[in-house]
């Protein structure tokens, strides 16, 4: 499983969200890719002021403002997500480049 988290330097969310992750799901959070969408035209477009946004295998799972109770039901849903097959019709985000 690849994990990103696209943020911006500067960005308070974004270091909350570092900050719960590695409280609330430290195995997810060792796991993180940390990706500043500033560096990246592309992804500065396509994320404009979205950050955070945790995409696990190129799907965005938490966005924007969220809570322990968010990261909880997305690791979650990630363990559920293993033995089931993958959402076609779900978005895929292309890793930076």
């Amino acid at each position: 499983m690849q994990s990103m988290l696209y943020t911006r330097r500067g960005c308070h969310l974004c270091d909350a969200a570092r900050d719960m992750l590695a409280a609330v799901a430290p195995g997810l959070a060792a796991e993180i890719v940390p990706c500043d969408v500033d560096a990246d035209p592309f992804l500065a477009r396509l994320y404009g002021d979205r950050v955070p946004v945790l995409a696990v295998d190129g799907v965005v799972i938490l966005e924007g403002r969220f809570d322990e109770a968010d990261v909880l039901r997305a690791v979650r849903g990630l363990r559920d997500r293993v033995s089931a097959p993958a959402d076609p019709t779900h978005p895929r985000v292309p890793p930076p480049t």
